[in-house]
């Protein structure tokens, strides 16, 4: 989703114990998820093994910097709020994510996780949220979903489709109801945007009486494709 708002101050030990590549730390309303409209932090991880056509975060495929989780921490806690949202890219390839996830629970942040669920999600934290985004045909990377994930999910986590297309939405359709995603969690379907027109995805989901959540992105409509928002 975004840019840091705020300079992250960053201690440099020696090695890289205890460290991840962090592209950014912001203070921002989360746009997504049961938890739209939170004041949040957002802990964005350097680095993604997928390359979706309609990635709006492709910045942080390379750069940010080492951060150990004692300065993650730290800055989580000066923003002063209750809401994590660890990201990326995708925050599951860095090992090290598991961690801070963790030790993020254990402070008692209500932590969330976007994941694209294409890295195993069995070790994450039972405490976290696992926003899992699986991929549709029009992203280009349906290939790369690992299904075993779906038998991780938790009654508080969320299934996300992010629609491009009318065959995009009859693929998603199918799987909500080959692998009773309803019945796990609460499942997500949101317009790819400025590529399928939001009305378009809502009218669909009425006339097919889908038991799913329409969301599209809140901060994108506060703030357009500005990064760091």
């Amino acid at each position: 989703m975004n840019k840091a708002v705020d300079t992250i101050a960053v201690s440099q030990p020696d090695t890289r114990t205890g460290k991840l590549k962090v592209f950014e730390i912001f203070y921002s309303l989360q746009g997504e998820s049961s938890s739209a409209g939170w004041p949040t932090v957002f802990i964005r991880l350097t680095g993604c093994p997928l390359r979706c056509t309609y990635c709006d975060t492709e910045y942080a495929f390379h750069g940010g910097q080492w951060m150990h989780e004692n300065d993650i921490l730290a800055e989580t806690e000066r923003h002063n709020t209750r809401f994590v949202c660890v990201t990326g890219g995708e925050p599951l390839a860095q090992k090290r994510c598991h961690g801070l996830l963790t030790r993020l629970c254990d402070a008692g942040y209500n932590v969330s996780l976007e994941t694209s669920g294409a890295v195993d999600t069995a070790s994450v934290d039972e405490r976290v949220r696992v926003i899992l985004d699986l991929k549709t045909p029009d992203s280009g990377e349906d290939k790369r979903n690992l299904w075993s994930n779906i038998d991780q999910l938790k009654g508080r986590d969320e299934v996300k489709f992010v629609i491009g297309s009318r065959a995009d939405y009859d693929w998603s359709v199918a799987k909500v109801s080959e692998f009773a995603l309803t019945r796990r969690c609460d499942v997500l379907f949101s317009p790819s945007y400025e590529i399928l027109p939001p009305a378009e995805l809502a009218q669909w989901i009425l006339e097919d009486r889908l038991h799913v959540r329409f969301q599209t992105q809140l901060h994108k409509a506060l703030w357009g494709e500005e990064p760091g928002r």
